[in-house]
């Protein structure tokens, strides 16, 4: 396993990360535990969770797992969503993170929290309530490090001007989507995140399954994928169950079949060999694709594959005047 320095910081995590959002749902508690299990012999070092995976049952069992073992793991989890029926059940107030801070720790059997997630922008609170808050669980010890998910360039930099401005604890890592065939961050906020020294961790690495090569547009998703699944399937074939994307997908499969490489392994090491990205945290429902993902670690890809991959990606999003340029 490799390991890389979270934006600034002299936290390591691994370039993997084990995502956990369909533990205790999808994956049942046991095979979960077993697979946080081997993710850890394999050297896997950050655990990405978040208290509305699963309805909180995520949080549980990767408590359960943290036994013996919890100075060991880079343990992540997040704040925002809905907790509850009442209107302060959600969001970024003060009164909401403090509650769900404690409730996080409870189910994560843990005193303290290394990476905590804003899970998303709350645009009815005062970015300043939210940062005064986090500083807040800094200075008790409950949380190391803070980050966020899914803010767009403007937003991470108010939110570090407001940190810098009222000497408060600052994001020093972003969690965004990324993959072969989502690269928007390329355009403004990679490039910030550099320039700040920002880390940055991704989810999405395999576009929720497509970038597996297993999938059919013509055809329903198989049971028992993201795709199928309850809740969460919708969303994921609303980003990427089109057409043009499926085009990509046949492209990039062409050009990791011509390479010798699965296209699962050759869409990891795409991101894992881009310089900037701290780790790319991976969703699995077995240890065979856990060892299959794994296996992406060593490969590097030729200066070729990387210009064949652009060629792709310049079919989904051709080159248009931009207001940066």
């Amino acid at each position: 396993m490799q390991y890389k320095n979270l934006g600034r910081t002299g936290l390591k995590v691994s370039a993997m990360g084990m995502g956990t959002g369909f533990f205790g749902n999808f994956t049942n508690e046991a095979d979960s535990i077993k697979i946080m299990e081997l993710a850890f012999e394999k050297g896997i070092n950050l655990f990405d969770t978040s208290n509305n995976y699963t309805g909180g049952r995520s949080e549980q069992i990767v408590g359960k797992f943290l036994k013996n073992k919890r100075h060991a793991v880079v343990l992540a989890t997040k704040v925002y969503n809905k907790q509850g029926p009442g209107p302060n059940d959600l969001g970024l107030s003060r009164k909401h993170i403090m509650r769900a801070v404690e409730e996080s720790l409870r189910r994560l059997d843990t005193d303290y929290i290394d990476i905590y997630y804003a899970h998303a922008p709350d645009y009815n609170t005062p970015i300043e309530e939210t940062l005064r808050a986090f500083d807040t669980l800094i200075n008790q010890g409950k949380v190391r490090y803070l980050a966020c998910v899914n803010f767009h360039a403007w937003q991470l930099i108010k939110a570090l001007w407001v940190s810098d401005l009222n000497n408060l604890a600052r994001f020093v890592s972003i969690q965004v989507p990324y993959n072969l065939i989502t690269r928007d961050i390329e355009s403004e906020l990679l490039p910030f995140c550099a320039s700040e020294g920002i880390g940055v961790t991704v989810y999405n690495a395999l576009a929720a399954g497509l970038l597996t090569g297993k999938h059919d547009l013509g055809k329903d998703p198989a049971p028992n994928t993201r795709f199928s699944l309850e809740g969460i399937g919708p969303r994921d074939k609303e980003r990427y169950w089109s057409p043009i994307n499926f085009q990509a997908v046949a492209h990039l499969k062409q050009i990791a079949d011509t390479h010798g490489q699965s296209l699962t392994q050759f869409s990891l090491a795409w991101i894992l060999n881009n310089l900037l990205i701290s780790s790319a945290i991976i969703g699995v429902s077995s240890a065979k694709q856990l060892e299959e993902n794994i296996g992406a670690i060593d490969l590097k890809l030729t200066s070729e594959e990387n210009k064949a991959c652009d060629a792709v990606w310049r079919e989904l999003r051709p080159p248009r005047i931009f207001y940066g340029q």
